[in-house]
């Protein structure tokens, strides 16, 4: 899927970046991950990044190149976590940077058609990745969340409401999203959400990811 172009610079559509979905190779078995992507992009879910920090470059452009093909299929973005050499290689449409990683804006002077995410933990975090140019970021953990557990503890509702404030870029909220926080997280201005657990640990991935999708009126 080509990403959407304002004079060769890559933006954020509004109804993009409702459902952030991240991988989690770990949950399942080999055979079993590829299905269960496949039934989060059938009930729904149109944006998707690779996050698989440890595994082998070579396995990890491998398995890109199987995601470009599926999330095409399907009309579906894909991020690729970190690696722009990866992304530029399976011509996917943006990447996603950790908080103290490359500067976003390093990113999209040489690679503009690129979306550019920033995980963010912090409100400087979030200053900073406007400041650098981001076109989104996450802000996590709001809630309590064994995948979070490095970046301390939640930061709460109170601080998630400040950024949607202060930065004018996309916020989506991540650590412990429920199904029935998601309506709370999204009154505090959050423009989406990104899951992990929310979706990958329940027992049906395709109805799961159906029905985070409705929270934002559409399949």
């Amino acid at each position: 899927m080509k990403t959407r172009l304002i004079k060769g610079v890559a933006t954020v559509h509004s109804d993009w970046l409702k459902v952030y979905l991240i991988t989690d190779r770990k949950r399942f078995t080999e055979d079993v991950l590829l299905k269960s992507i496949e039934a989060a992009l059938q009930g729904g879910v149109r944006d998707l990044q690779l996050r698989e920090k440890d595994l082998p470059l070579k396995d990890l452009h491998s398995l890109a190149v199987v995601l470009r093909q599926m999330t095409e299929r399907y009309g579906a973005r894909l991020y690729i976590n970190d690696r722009v050499d990866i992304a530029l290689m399976v011509e996917a449409d943006g990447v996603h940077l950790p908080e103290k990683g490359m500067p976003a804006n390093e990113v999209k002077a040489c690679y503009p058609h690129l979306l550019v995410g920033v995980s963010t933990h912090t409100l400087e975090g979030a200053r900073q990745a406007q400041k650098d140019g981001a076109d989104f970021i996450t802000f996590s953990p709001i809630f309590a969340t064994p995948s979070k557990k490095e970046y301390g503890p939640p930061q709460g509702l109170d601080l998630l409401r400040t950024v949607c404030q202060e930065v004018k870029l996309p916020v989506l909220g991540l650590g412990g999203i429920s199904k029935n926080r998601v309506s709370t997280v999204l009154e505090q201005g959050a423009h989406g959400i990104a899951l992990i657990s929310g979706i990958w640990n329940g027992p049906d991935i395709k109805q799961a990811s159906f029905e985070y999708m409705q929270f934002f009126g559409r399949r």
